[in-house]
């Protein structure tokens, strides 16, 4: 008998400590994850077609992750988005959740934050 497939989330962020400690953490949860350093690595990858859910990190040099989710819009690519930023604001909270988002969560935000939208996500 085959193993179902966990969902796949992809973690976009410009932290290396966040791209090491975050995955771990899903891993727990019970989903696939990959991480990508950058909005551009995670485009040019195999991955985004499989992504199930992105966990994005807002503010990145080059690319944004909003501009990500724009991208991944006009690419025809409906992909459930939790934001993560460490500017607690929520001028940019909002807009965010507007344009689609499932959650944002600002730095540093608890495992049960995590999960809950995760759960989201995937509801």
């Amino acid at each position: 008998m085959m193993k179902a497939q966990q969902p796949l989330v992809s973690v976009v962020d410009d932290d290396e400590s966040v791209r090491e400690a975050l995955p771990d953490l899903i891993r727990i949860f019970g989903f696939d994850v990959r991480a990508f350093s950058s909005a551009a690595e995670f485009l040019g990858s195999e991955w985004v077609k499989k992504t199930d859910c992105l966990v994005l990190d807002v503010a990145m040099p080059e690319m944004s992750g909003p501009e990500l989710q724009e991208e991944l819009v006009k690419r025809g690519e409906t992909i459930p988005i939790v934001f993560i930023t460490a500017h607690k604001d929520e001028n940019e909270r909002i807009p965010l959740l507007r344009s689609g988002a499932v959650a944002c969560l600002f730095k540093p935000f608890s495992d049960v934050a995590l999960q809950e939208a995760l759960d989201r996500a995937f509801s």
